[in-house]
């Protein structure tokens, strides 16, 4: 059966005693039909024995779903903000796999102690790059040493591969053990014109929970001779984020 015009009706019995009404809001009842279409602006479906689809349908499962998104994302930022230690938790790790993996100087090792007003840091290096370098400084933000009781070119040379260590041993005060020909230095959220103080955001505490030591960007400034010509490059990358341990 075909409907022409605007409140044209046709019926015909043959065709499964289906009447059609066409044009805007017009109704079509089906009784016994297999599928009911739509026809004109704002039509309404009643089918018998067959399942109507709304207009629209679509896009109301669209908007339900990113609504459901949408919760699920709110979620789980509220989880960050109720469990901060989840957050802090996943900085360390990206801080330290950003680190153990950059090149030509790698940090392999860290930890951090709570040290008078200021924090004490421990961190092995490894020459991950193919050159043989001299670390002459220390970076932290704008801040950088090239002393630690001596100048670091003179014992910071090394070789592809090879690998040292910066921190202070228990010869001092809640110095870290086992560590051993390191240079030790400290951080401070406001370091002295000294030659063994950088700069911190985030400093450890002495007492429980013991905290994070948060850098901002921390880098390294080397030498290095290739084709017989010696340059100096600068190595800066994310911030240090060392969870801190309890003091000795």
């Amino acid at each position: 059966m075909m409907c022409g015009g605007q409140g044209a009706i046709e019926s015909n019995s043959a065709l499964l005693g289906c009447r059609h009404l066409a044009g805007q809001g017009a109704t079509q009842l089906c009784l016994g039909a297999t599928y009911c279409p739509m026809l004109g602006q704002g039509a309404i479906e009643s089918c018998s024995g067959t399942i109507a689809r709304p207009l629209g349908q679509g896009a109301t499962e669209y908007l339900v779903l990113l609504a459901v998104v949408l919760i699920v994302a709110l979620v789980s930022v509220a989880l960050l903000g109720f469990f901060p230690g989840m957050a802090s938790d996943a900085q360390e790790t990206q801080s330290k796999a950003y680190w153990q993996s950059a090149t030509p100087i790698a940090i392999t090792e860290w930890g951090a102690k709570a040290y008078s007003d200021g924090a004490m840091p421990y961190l092995r290096i490894r020459n991950s790059g193919m050159d043989r370098i001299t670390i002459v400084k220390l970076w932290s933000g704008t801040y950088s040493i090239s002393r630690t009781g001596a100048n670091l070119s003179d014992d910071y040379v090394l070789a592809p591969g090879e690998e040292a260590c910066f921190g202070y041993n228990t010869n001092y005060s809640g110095g870290f053990a086992g560590i051993v020909n390191c240079h030790g230095f400290w951080f401070r959220s406001s370091p002295a014109v000294d030659n063994n103080q950088l700069y911190a955001k985030s400093l450890c505490s002495a007492t429980v929970p013991y905290g994070y030591l948060i850098t901002p960007e921390f880098g390294f400034e080397y030498r290095v001779t290739v084709n017989g010509q010696t340059i100096t490059k600068k190595q800066v990358g994310k911030p240090l984020m060392i969870r801190c341990s309890a003091q000795n």
